[in-house]
């Protein structure tokens, strides 16, 4: 570096200074040894009272107690006391998103995985193929199917654990190969691709004939999922049967089978353990509607299209029979709906302030169907009485932080927003020797939380964002919140939001904020008041 001295000393003392301190800075960063870091690990800071999307559970039937759960982006994990301790047991292995995990109930030390959560949500986490443990998830081998990157069922023969099947759904964001069912006969050292569609088309269900292995239902999904909208059915969809263990598939048709006519989508089954002959079909067609069969899923009579089956199919769209009782039927999706009668009619059994909505997974215990567990995107719960009461599993931190923020206090504080549990904030580290205790977080923002900006010059005050460009503005002493969305002076004109809208405060005034529909808005009084300051940004070919 050459450096030219300026004629005036204070001048010339701080450039000289100046490039002094650049020069050692660049010496040192070179010389830092990482290594020396290796010791340092992420540590949990809370909350404690939370948790996030569960995906999939399955038990060990002969020992309830020993219980595994997969999350949409933070791993699998295991209980061996009954849901009142967990270990996470797949930190090890590349992909956290889990789709599906099925155990071997003749050999309970196969554990199946499939990663790459099978519901097509626009935060959807992809995978890596399908895992086995054969010591009960002390360790893994990763067994192929690397390109289906979404995985949503897996069925173990119940008397051959070498013999599973894969419901691959695929990526919902294009197309490729990679989806159908797969079958393994030789515990996944080589597959075949027993029923394919197209590029398009993936597993949307999966369930196997409790009495009669070779008898397997498929839904073949055609979906789509783009940046701006999602396309849930199309003429490839179909309900499949196989009675030789998929070796041919039979598609159904409304002429002969019953089920309804013209372009279907996704689809949801579920046998009745004590009269196999007894199966429900949820179909998502011109019209929703809940079918029975009673003769193993060949023919199909419709018996509920009320709006008490189900909502959102692309989100959830699960059936669950009381393994003891054919005419006891669960819907799980954004409620719990349970009927009584068939399915002829639902109530639902779980009041919102008991329980998280959105429901993903629900086990029922074959000997004792009073004994459930079900998986929402709150996390996971637990009913001894059939859905009377519930207890909230608190210790699997599985939470989805959108985004994270920290404030200029000393400890400062960190915030984030969670996928459908709202938006927190909390200390980063205390100084005094209790540690971080739950109640020093607190909530500031509901709904999905996104972005939160706390305010530069006071972290008293913020902004906190939920999906569609909800916006307030929060008081973390009083716990109040002013609603602040932009509007436009031309109330003609409809604002478009991403789900995930940006906002961002002025870096050198804290009463200047931004945000983002097809516009830019600017608020100088924080939020109070808006205007747009540049043209529609987007094709507007809406």
């Amino acid at each position: 570096m050459r450096l030219e001295i300026l004629p005036y000393p204070k001048i010339s003392r701080l450039i000289l200074g100046f490039a002094v301190l650049l020069t050692s800075f660049s010496i040192s960063a070179q010389q830092i040894d990482f290594s020396k870091m290796e010791s340092l690990k992420p540590r949990s800071i809370g909350p404690a009272a939370m948790s996030g999307r569960i995906t999939t559970i399955d038990v060990v039937r002969d020992h309830p107690e020993i219980i595994y759960a997969g999350s949409a982006s933070g791993g699998l994990w295991k209980s061996e006391s009954g849901g009142i301790a967990w270990e996470p047991i797949f930190d090890s292995e590349l992909p956290l998103s889990i789709g599906a995990v099925a155990v071997s109930q003749k050999n309970p030390d196969v554990v199946w995985v499939g990663t790459g959560e099978g519901n097509p949500r626009n935060s959807l986490t992809g995978g890596y193929g399908v895992y086995r443990s054969l010591d009960a998830g002390k360790t893994w081998q990763l067994m192929g199917l690397e390109k289906t990157r979404n995985v949503h069922r897996i069925i173990i023969h119940p008397d051959d654990p070498n013999t599973v099947f894969i419901g691959a759904i695929g990526s919902p964001w294009g197309d490729h190969e990679e989806r159908g069912v797969y079958k393994t006969t030789d515990g996944g050292a080589t597959w075949k691709k027993v029923l394919y569609v197209d590029q398009k088309t993936g597993v949307g269900d999966m369930v196997m004939d409790p009495s009669n292995p070779n008898r397997i239902l498929v839904n073949m999904w055609q979906h789509r999922r783009e940046p701006w909208f999602f396309t849930s059915g199309g003429p490839s969809s179909g309900l499949y049967i196989t009675l030789d263990g998929g070796d041919t598939w039979k598609k159904q048709t409304a002429k002969e089978n019953g089920i309804p006519e013209g372009d279907l989508g996704r689809m949801g089954f579920a046998f009745a353990t004590n009269k196999p002959s007894r199966v429900y079909a949820l179909i998502e067609a011109k019209e929703n509607a809940l079918y029975r069969s009673d003769d193993g899923g060949s023919h199909w009579e419709m018996v509920n299209n009320g709006n008490d089956i189900g909502n959102r199919p692309f989100y959830y769209f699960d059936l669950f029979v009381d393994p003891k009782n054919e005419n006891r039927v669960y819907s799980i999706f954004t409620n719990v709906h349970r009927s009584e009668d068939g399915g002829k009619s639902f109530q639902n059994i779980i009041s919102r302030n008991l329980i998280h909505v959105d429901n993903h997974a629900l086990y029922i215990n074959p000997d004792d169907p009073k004994y459930m567990i079900l998986g929402n995107d709150g996390g996971m719960a637990i009913t001894r009485d059939m859905g009377k009461t519930w207890q909230f599993i608190e210790n699997i931190p599985v939470g989805q932080f959108y985004h994270i923020a920290v404030d200029n206090e000393f400890p400062y504080n960190v915030y984030g927003g969670l996928q459908d549990n709202g938006s927190y904030v909390g200390p980063a580290y205390v100084l005094t020797g209790e540690g971080i205790r739950n109640d020093y977080f607190m909530p500031i923002g509901g709904g999905d939380g996104f972005d939160v900006v706390p305010d530069r010059n006071d972290s008293r005050y913020g902004y906190s964002m939920s999906q569609q460009g909800n916006v307030s503005r929060y008081d973390r002493v009083t716990g109040r919140s002013k609603f602040v969305k932009p509007t436009h002076e031309d109330p003609k004109v409809n604002l478009r939001f991403n789900w995930n809208a940006a906002i961002a405060q002025d870096p050198f005034d804290n009463s200047t904020v931004y945000f983002g529909s097809q516009f830019v808005h600017k608020s100088t009084d924080k939020g109070n008041n808006w205007t747009v300051i540049s043209p529609d940004l987007t094709t507007n070919d809406s």
